[in-house]
């Protein structure tokens, strides 16, 4: 198990969860809305659980990949992207499911995860790649899935977290 391969393997859910969205019929607003809060816990639980056992690692181990210019520029960016994804999941919730509005807070959603997701993968996976060991890929593969199934059923509630203070405290 790794790390990596499971983050992505998440990502394609993501994207998958969606288009099933897109696919939805529109007058259906309880299912909509069911589809929609299965989502939203996928969005946070996956969110947090980066935060609390991924980001911190790569903070010790990364030295910054591709586009980046060092480790601390991917994971502040990586923390105000999943703000900007937890802002998107407030939006919706203040409106009711099938709205103009709510269907608006969802795409912002997004737009900010399928940015969030291209820069993970193309920076922090491959930096994290680089510069770890498989062991490590595995210890945090299972910590982060046992964090997530422990709440899978019910989520985390949506936190924003200070880019900047994140890095500088190494994720603690």
């Amino acid at each position: 198990m790794d790390i990596t391969d499971v983050i992505l393997h998440q990502h394609g859910e993501q994207r998958r969860m969606f288009a099933m969205l897109d696919e939805f019929p529109r007058d259906d607003t309880e299912g909509l809305g069911a589809l929609w809060k299965r989502l939203e816990i996928l969005l946070e639980t996956h969110a947090e659980a980066e935060e609390r056992y991924f980001y911190p690692e790569l903070l010790r181990v990364g030295k910054g990949e591709a586009d980046a210019d060092d480790v601390e520029e991917e994971v502040e960016d990586a923390v105000k992207d999943h703000n900007d994804i937890r802002e998107g999941i407030r939006k919706a919730a203040r409106h009711d499911v099938g709205t103009d509005e709510w269907w608006d807070a969802v795409i912002e959603c997004r737009v900010s995860n399928s940015d969030h997701m291209a820069e993970e993968e193309r920076q922090d996976l491959a930096d994290f790649r680089r510069h770890s060991s498989m062991q490590q890929r595995h210890d945090i593969a299972v910590a982060f899935l046992r964090y997530e199934s422990m709440k899978a059923a019910t989520g985390v509630p949506p936190e924003d977290k200070d880019p900047e203070e994140y890095v500088e405290t190494g994720g603690e």
